[in-house]
């Protein structure tokens, strides 16, 4: 047999060899049921979701008006979870980014009340709710309600930053700054405004006519603490309370009553200090508050929050429909 015979003989050999194979796996794919073929599909169509919303974009359902009118309850959005560096596993091994969260930032974060019911449960959770583009969350509490693992907010506050309230209006003394600037400031300089990215709207509640009666409200409730009867006089001032009521400030006012009224406890003095010169962030943190000042649970009530626990950056509003556009 000569040199080309062999040839020959070797390639008709590779093609029987490859056409047999190929009529194996016909023979296979007829034989497999239709029912695996779904879940194949199913199984590789939730992996490629779990894998853009883990490392890339992820859907989150709005449920609640902290942020009104930049968001509200019930807009679908979708986060940006690769730009601070997504977790390489739900809730663990945050990956490191160059870019951190900037004031101004919509951004979502781990709620630190959040009390987690296990490793296991929070990552079935998780996925679920990935896999359903937030429809479906397995975590709810006693009445049936979500409980909320997740919060957004906005990035108010950065490293070097004072904070403080009065009457409800966030005061800020910046880094490297000895004086304090309101809100109510920023709407009458335009130029500092836009320097310091505060371009977006605050929604209040409560009228500043209202906080007569909420400090009322906190001495009546310091006093009743004592086993002391108000006066009437304070009595009559707290009852003109009629809106929400800033719990802030309320509770500020029981604190400074309470001090006044017994000046030997130490407790009261050391909790109405921190009252009264509100929060310091310190570097590696951010201070996150809610559009809606008045009805939002920020960092007002739980602090800064570590950079590692923020997961993201709200991108756009995909539904409603009529609601659909970039977050500002």
């Amino acid at each position: 047999m000569d040199f080309f015979d062999r040839i020959q003989l070797i390639t008709e050999k590779f093609l029987t060899h490859r056409a047999k194979i190929r009529q194996i796996k016909r023979e296979k794919r007829k034989a497999k049921n239709a029912a695996l073929d779904w879940i194949e599909a199913f199984l590789w169509a939730a992996s490629m979701v779990l894998l853009l919303n883990q490392y890339l974009i992820q859907a989150y359902r709005i449920p609640s008006g902290s942020m009104i009118d930049t968001l509200n309850i019930g807009d679908h959005v979708f986060v940006n979870k690769i730009v601070y560096g997504p977790e390489l596993l739900p809730g663990f091994f945050k990956l490191p980014s160059m870019v951190q969260p900037k004031r101004n930032d919509i951004i979502i974060f781990e709620n630190p009340s959040y009390i987690s019911r296990g490793t296991v449960f929070d990552i079935a959770q998780r996925i679920i709710y990935m896999l359903t583009l937030s429809l479906v969350d397995i975590d709810k509490d006693e009445t049936g309600e979500p409980r909320v693992h997740f919060l957004i907010k906005r990035a108010a506050g950065y490293a070097g930053d004072h904070l403080k309230t009065e009457k409800g209006e966030m005061k800020i003394r910046f880094a490297g700054e000895d004086r304090w600037v309101s809100e109510r400031e920023y709407n009458k300089q335009r130029t500092l405004l836009q320097m310091r990215s505060f371009n977006h709207n605050i929604t209040r509640l409560i009228n500043e006519d209202q906080y007569p009666p909420i400090n009322a409200s906190g001495k009546v409730t310091a006093w009743l603490d004592r086993g002391i009867q108000p006066s009437q006089k304070l009595f009559d001032e707290a009852s003109k309370l009629n809106q929400f009521a800033d719990s802030l400030a309320h509770g500020r006012a029981r604190l400074e009553t309470l001090r006044k009224a017994a000046p030997h406890d130490s407790r009261y003095a050391v909790l109405f200090a921190k009252e009264r010169l509100g929060w310091y962030v310190p570097e590696g943190r951010i201070f996150p508050m809610g559009d809606s000042r008045d009805n939002s649970r920020d960092g007002r009530y739980f602090g800064p929050v570590k950079l590692t626990k923020v997961l993201g950056k709200g991108m756009v509003i995909y539904w409603p429909a009529r609601r659909m556009g970039s977050i500002k």
